[in-house]
């Protein structure tokens, strides 16, 4: 397992913008300079244009000055008109905040976004609110930048239809910090990026993920919310990622999960919360990952292990009514269940010591006849089934001999940093 991360070697809220001008220009609906594109065409390296309050109706605003701080007074909104991308950044230590940007227009031709950033560094995106934008936050091919306390609003349509909330692609050490993002495509997206963070962000009403992550090594998020989306986060093709305290919540559908884990390795996910989803954690193709300290409440499946999800360790997760509380594929494991609690054990502790005396089967009989014909779960609170579970659990025959916890806890475990 790698140790604590090195994301913040740049600094806590990334790099600072390196100032080499004291210029201010001011753009206001009636004053000298009135368009924004104007202010940009007469600013040198380190200026601050100031945005008095106002609707400014240009799309297309190209920032190509190193050093620029583009900033927006309370009410100062930069409409797009439904046409183009309305701010694009092409210059390093570029910030903007405190802006309004919406309306960029759908399209299915070309990826328009509020804010567009590529091929930089040192870029600030902060406190900025982003309306009706097809994508909100696009970064690509950046560098030591900080998307941060954004409110982030999109339609809320059909993911075919509908960009991400912040997109970041094939970039390193960008920080994703305090955003709160509603009805997008994907509410966070990323894509080949090194050593990222993503912390305190809520992202809901996903049409698709809260949060998509793909082919992004040594990456860390923590303390986020995904809540209400079509599915809670997907992490993909990936390595050495740690998942710490984040709450996975109200992601229902028919595949829907709270956190999938695809192709992963070698990565951490503790002290999170799975509350009332379909799924509350999917493994497919992950192998050597930590599964510590959390919480798995009122799922439908707390925790689904694929045959080729290997050499996986769960230890000290608390598993509280969950239809089901394990779920595979396969009557063989080769990861490993040690010291969980699990409110449906019926073993004893003669000796007093917190542990249970005899192994926990985590995997209920009719959760595997549900896996070979789901219509059956019709019958999930029916007597048949539980005289079903009761007799495999007497004499165990199709259930996984190999996946049992051997230390089942007796009590609760303290589960730091978990709320709810």
């Amino acid at each position: 397992m790698a140790a604590a991360l090195p994301c913040r070697a740049w600094g806590q809220e990334g790099p600072a913008a390196r100032s080499t001008s004291s210029l201010t220009i001011e753009v206001s609906v009636s004053g000298p300079v009135r368009q924004i594109r104007d202010a940009v065409r007469d600013a040198i390296p380190g200026t601050r244009i100031l945005v008095r309050r106002g609707t400014y109706r240009e799309p297309r605003i190209i920032i190509d000055r190193p050093g620029v701080t583009l900033e927006g007074e309370a009410g100062a909104i930069i409409d797009g008109s439904g046409t183009h991308t309305i701010l694009e950044i092409t210059a390093d230590d570029v910030t903007v905040r405190g802006l309004t940007i919406r309306n960029t227009g759908p399209s299915q031709s070309e990826e328009r976004a509020g804010i567009l950033v590529h091929d930089v560094g040192g870029c600030r995106v902060q406190g900025n609110r982003l309306e009706e934008t097809l994508f909100a936050i696009y970064l690509a091919k950046v560098h030591d930048c900080l998307v941060s306390d954004n409110v982030i609003r999109g339609h809320e349509r059909a993911q075919t239809v509908s960009g991400n909330g912040v997109h970041i692609w094939s970039s390193e050490r960008v920080q994703v910090l305090r955003n709160d993002i509603l009805g997008h495509r994907d509410g966070i997206y990323f894509e080949f990026v090194k050593r990222g963070r993503v912390v305190g962000n809520s992202s809901q009403r996903s049409a698709r993920y809260g949060m998509h992550f793909m082919f992004s090594d040594d990456c860390r998020y923590e303390d986020n919310i995904y809540r209400d989306n079509a599915n809670g986060i997907a992490v993909m093709y990936s390595n050495r990622v740690e998942m710490i305290r984040n709450r996975f919540e109200h992601n229902w559908g028919s595949a829907a999960y709270g956190l999938l884990l695809k192709d992963i390795n070698d990565s951490r996910i503790e002290g999170n919360l799975f509350l009332s989803n379909s799924v509350g954690l999917y493994l497919e193709g992950a192998n050597r990952n930590v599964v510590l300290r959390n919480a798995f409440r009122a799922n439908g499946w707390a925790l689904k292990t694929m045959a080729n999800a290997t050499g996986n360790l769960f230890e000290r997760n608390t598993f509280e009514g969950n239809a089901f509380d394990v779920g595979t594929n396969s009557t063989s494991n080769v990861s490993r269940f040690q010291e969980n609690y699990w409110d449906r054990y019926r073993g004893y502790d003669l000796d007093r010591n917190g542990i249970g005396d005899v192994p926990h089967a985590p995997v209920r009989l009719f959760a595997l006849v549900v896996e070979q014909s789901p219509p059956t779960l019709l019958l999930l609170r029916s007597l048949l089934v539980d005289l079903l579970d009761l007799a495999e659990r007497v004499i165990p025959t199709l259930t996984p001999e190999t996946l049992l916890d051997e230390r089942p806890l007796m009590k609760r475990p303290a589960l730091d940093g978990v709320r709810g």
